[in-house]
Parts: structure tokens; sequence; C-alpha cells
């Protein structure tokens, strides 16, 4: 059946909320990481995901709401903690000591197209050939947005675009596991213990690797105060909200406006340049996960075909 739900103001609300923060967060890790903000990457990743995600599970607890998972679901739990938090968030930060946030955001705005291409791998089919196509455009893309950097010869440029594919790769399975390996918990305690476990990961990598305590300055511990409140509480609960009262078709356009809320507001606040490669580059990565959205919505189209016909 077609998602019959209603486009409400509370549910724009949400969705322009989603639009907005999760547009931001890569303007605030910026802030955060850069050199002589006191903070360190791991240790500034670190303390955000520990605070909020203690946060969400108390307040399930007090809303008693499911918040004790099972074995089985810990697992789930602290792989997909791991492959969001490190492998996912804690590239990007490493990132964005050398490269712009607009950039980055961009460059991370193809995990989409990897999702795509992992569940047609686990389902054990051929990719479409729209799904190739949407591959080989996205990562035209990224190729056109690197270009300068890679042109340029700086290694810490090159190790960064690298670290940002790998980045999407890791939050792209994160993604796909949480959909095929759903927990008990609900859905905000289910965030709250994936962000513990990430934070239990960044603390040991941070004193693994010697990582000085924090001595953060005023700008920094904004930054790092947003991304606690707003990047990981509020945003993920609107994105929730939003998706219970609008067309999911209608949601997931977040993944086309928070690359350009990004680019903008760097150039606004940090005045990071926008060249002709970052509009052409990010104009075909957004072309390529455009034709994902429309693989997606072939398949579920599909999906609702055959079981109308099994209900007959």
């Amino acid at each position: 059946m077609a998602d019959e739900r209603k486009i409400t103001p509370a549910g724009l609300i949400n969705l322009f909320a989603v639009y907005f923060i999760w547009g931001s967060t890569y303007l605030a890790i910026r802030i955060g990481i850069e050199e002589g903000s006191g903070f360190q990457p791991f240790w500034f990743g670190g303390l955000r995901v520990l605070v909020a995600g203690t946060i969400l599970v108390l307040w399930g607890a007090l809303r008693k709401k499911k918040f004790l998972p099972s074995r089985k679901d810990l697992l789930v739990l602290a792989a997909s903690g791991f492959l969001f938090w490190i492998g996912g968030n804690g590239l990007v930060i490493l990132a964005e000591q050398h490269l712009d946030s607009g950039l980055a955001a961009l460059v991370i705005a193809i995990t989409p197209i990897w999702v795509a291409l992992f569940e047609s791998v686990l389902d054990k089919k051929m990719p479409s050939f729209l799904l190739i196509i949407s591959l080989i455009i996205g990562f035209g893309g990224i190729f056109i947005l690197s270009y300068p950097l890679l042109s340029s010869g700086i290694r810490a440029d090159v190790l960064s675009i690298l670290a940002l594919l790998l980045a999407s790769l890791s939050w792209s399975c994160g993604l796909v596991i949480q959909a095929r390996k759903p927990v008990s918990v609900s859905r905000g305690v289910n965030s709250g213990y994936q962000q513990l476990f990430g934070g239990l990961f960044y603390t040991l990598i941070a004193l693994l690797m010697r990582e000085p305590l924090p001595a953060p300055t005023q700008e920094a511990w904004m930054a790092w105060g947003y991304l606690v409140v707003f990047g990981s509480i509020i945003a993920f609960t609107s994105f929730v909200s939003a998706l219970q009262l609008l067309p999911a078709s209608l949601v997931t356009t977040y993944a086309y406006v928070n690359p350009v809320i990004a680019v903008f507001l760097g150039w606004l606040i940090l005045r990071e340049p926008i060249s002709g490669w970052t509009v052409a580059g990010g104009l075909f990565v957004l072309l390529g996960v455009s034709g994902i959205f429309q693989v997606n919505r072939k398949k579920r189209r599909q999906d609702n075909q055959q079981a109308e016909v099994s209900l007959r």
C-alpha cells in the first residue's frame, strides 16, 4: 500500500528542524576541533555521545519505555554504535581537521548510494542499471569535488577525502545492520545505547592514543554543547517524529538539503569558499542520490504490488 500520511504543520516543523540541525552539525564539528580549540578529536566525539546517550537512555527509563536490551540486542547496538560513531562520525571529525565543513557534507551525501549497493549484495540481486548509473554519477561528483585537493598533492587532504569515503561506507553498514537486525528497545533508547557504545569506543581510542584531556575554549564548548543538545537529541527526536507524521518519501529529502545547508553555513560563518568545482561536484553527488531514491521508490512499488497479489 502507498504511504497515506498527509503533510501536517507539525510534521513540517520537525522536518525543517532535521534540515537545519543535521546540516549545521558539520559546521559545529569544524569549530569544535579546529586548531587551538582545546579539544582533541576522539575526546570531542566521545564526550558528546556519552552525555547524549546517557540522557536518551535515562529519558526512556523515566518514560517507562523498554530500556533493557537482550544480550543479542547488545551485540547489534555495539556493532552499529561502532560503525555509526567511530567509523562514521569519528572519521568525519578527523577529516574536518583539514577540510572545509561543506565539502565534508557533500562527500558524506553519497551514503544512500552505498546503502542501496549493500542491499543489492545482501539480497543476492544484480544491481539495477539505474543503481549502477547512480553509483557512477555519485562517484564522479566525489572526484570533481576532490580534484582541486588531489591535484595539490597535499597528503593530509588526500587522506581526509579517503577518510570521508570510509565514513560514508561505515555509516551505510550501520544503517543496513539496523534495518535488518531490529532491537527490542524503543527508538530513543536504541539511539542512546548506540551512542553510549560509541562513547566507550571513543574513550578507549583516546586513551590508547594518549590524547591530552580537553581544555576547550568557550567557542569549542558551545559547539560541543550544540552537538549534544541539538545534533544528538533534538534532531534525532525530530527525525523520528517526522517519519511518524509525514510520508517517508518527503522525510528522505533531508539527504538533499543537509549538504546545501552545510555548504551555505560554512560559507556564511567560516568564509569557506564555494568554487565551481564545489557546485559541479555537489550537483553530481545529489543527482546520483536522486537516482537511488528512484531505485528505492520502484522497489517499494514492486513490493506493494506483490503484497496485494498475495492477498487476493
